[in-house]
């Protein structure tokens, strides 16, 4: 009897890169994946992907409208790309009785507010915090707030909207341009919850990193730990450069893990993928995020698992033979050094071009130049922005050597940029939503 293949629901905000990475993976695996994303449903499935829209802002909605549609089919894993389908998900693995995060642990997940609290309520370090109203502003001095501070939508991802502020002025300053950008169309039509509160809380200084990491059965695995080092310090917070094998010390690097650990037992995540980012300074590691979810957009082309001159696999390849229970997720990151450069965004213009991509692919130790950007697009800078412009990858022996090659490869080019006139329309991505760094 012929086996059927595998199937798995892929939840995604928009169909883009990473979403194809997980295609290539479950074609070399022979699995079927199903798409579930909340584009326009009056679109006709304009990429014949047969996937199924949904409104991710309604997750017990969304999750009734997947049920009734993959009544009588097979269901064999559940997959969420992105911060805004991770809910929906959860519902939906919970109904079909496969293991995945509960409904709740997501949602706290979901809001920078609600994991701070958790987090707290566990003895988790974190800063102090305050729910801000935006609608009307008090006075921050009522508020009893401390400088430095940082300035937080409540749900949006990728640091946009995060604003440093050192006084009052800057303060106020903050809090009307966030305010603006949660009253953008672009923003509007996502219909994000929380857009009348921002969370306030105190500046952690000290060194920044990310961590990719498994969960099985509440087993915390990690797969790797990125240094981030370009001082991320205000007052926005673009990422850049993503570098692993981390150069922390062993002790660090063990501080962190036991704070992810405790992390995800707080907020009860059991399993599946985690990509989390946390502060360390002088007075321990301090979780910046944890999400239900891989890292995203281009950037998981930095990770590599299985033998170091072989048949290695991707990132995706990995989390579809996790979900599905197959021989080979407990494969190790590739023993060289990789890193990725999210290209910056100087400037709010409109994209005319690039010059310099065959010279920053030539440098030594650069695999990849990906300039994501459109002709035409109009790419807001941070903190309004959430798109970079392309993606630079490099491999080498060591970590310095990768992140030397990617800063030589970026001072190769050339990005044109030009002001957008008044009549143009509101913002467009360069990468679409849900294809951000992290």
């Amino acid at each position: 009897m012929t086996m059927r293949p595998k199937r798995v629901l892929l939840f995604a905000t928009k169909l883009g890169y990473q979403t194809r990475s997980f295609q290539a993976a479950a074609d070399r695996l022979g699995v079927e994946l199903a798409y579930v994303t909340d584009r326009c449903s009056h679109l006709d499935d304009p990429w014949n992907d047969r996937a199924l829209p949904v409104h991710f802002e309604l997750p017990e909605g969304a999750a009734g409208a997947v049920l009734d549609a993959q009544r009588g089919l097979p269901v064999d894993g559940v997959l969420a790309v992105g911060d805004r389908p991770t809910v929906t998900a959860s519902y939906v693995a919970r109904a079909l009785g496969l293991t995945y995060n509960h409904p709740g642990s997501v949602e706290a997940c979901r809001s920078k507010l609600r994991m701070r609290e958790v987090l707290r309520e566990a003895a988790v370090p974190v800063p102090w915090y305050r729910a801000v109203p935006l609608h009307s502003l008090p006075e921050p001095s009522l508020l009893g707030i401390q400088y430095p501070c940082v300035l937080k939508p409540v749900s949006l991802s990728a640091s946009q909207g995060v604003v440093r502020a050192n006084n009052r002025e800057e303060f106020v300053a903050g809090a009307t341009r966030l305010k603006r950008l949660l009253d953008s169309p672009e923003i509007l039509a996502t219909r994000e919850h929380n857009r009348d509160q921002m969370i306030v809380e105190g500046y952690i200084e000290g060194k920044e990193v990310a961590v990719e990491a498994l969960l099985t059965g509440g087993e915390l695995r990690i797969l790797a730990i990125f240094d981030k080092p370009d001082p991320l310090v205000g007052p926005y917070f673009e990422e850049t450069i993503y570098v692993t094998p981390s150069r922390l010390s062993g002790e660090e690097q063990q501080a962190i893990e036991v704070s992810l650990l405790s992390s995800v037992r707080a907020l009860g995540l059991t399993h599946g993928p985690v990509h989390a980012e946390f502060r360390l300074n002088q007075n321990g590691v301090w979780p910046i995020e944890v999400a239900p979810r891989p890292i995203g957009g281009l950037c998981a082309q930095a990770l590599r698992f299985g033998p170091q001159a072989g048949d290695s696999m991707a990132l995706e390849e990995l989390l579809l033979r996790h979900t599905l229970g197959l021989p080979g997720s407990d494969a190790e990151r590739e023993e060289l050094a990789s890193g990725v450069m999210m290209i910056p965004v100087p400037r709010s213009g409109v994209f005319a071009g690039v010059d310099g991509q065959e010279e920053a692919r030539a440098t030594e130790h650069v695999t990849s130049v990906e300039i994501t950007a459109r002709v035409h697009d109009y790419i807001a800078a941070w903190p309004e922005g959430s798109s970079y412009l392309g993606f630079l990858f490099a491999q080498a022996a060591d970590s310095a050597e990768v992140e030397h090659a990617l800063r030589t490869a970026h001072r190769k080019l050339r990005f044109h940029l030009t002001p957008r006139l008044p009549v143009e329309h509101p913002v467009t991505h360069a990468v679409p939503p849900g294809d951000h760094a992290n």
